[in-house]
């Protein structure tokens, strides 16, 4: 099953791996303890999903840093 990146604030698929690589993606990123489960899914079709941030929304949280306190930003 293929690998997708997804972004964890605006659900923009980022980018998509045609093959399975989740014990790469796992070794690849650092992870504290139980952050995994925060980062890494399963979909219902088996597909594993990364969550991570897209350009548009890293570049409005560096515009405006207060949206880190909100649990939902975008409208």
């Amino acid at each position: 099953m293929p690998v997708r990146y997804r972004c964890r604030h605006c659900e923009t698929e980022i980018g998509r791996l045609p093959f399975d690589a989740e014990e790469t993606i796992r070794k690849l990123h650092l992870f504290e303890i139980g952050e995994i489960d925060d980062y890494i899914e399963k979909d219902a079709r088996g597909e594993t999903i990364v969550h991570s941030i897209c350009e548009h929304c890293e570049d409005s949280l560096r515009q405006f840093p207060d949206y880190h306190a909100l649990k939902n930003w975008l409208q």
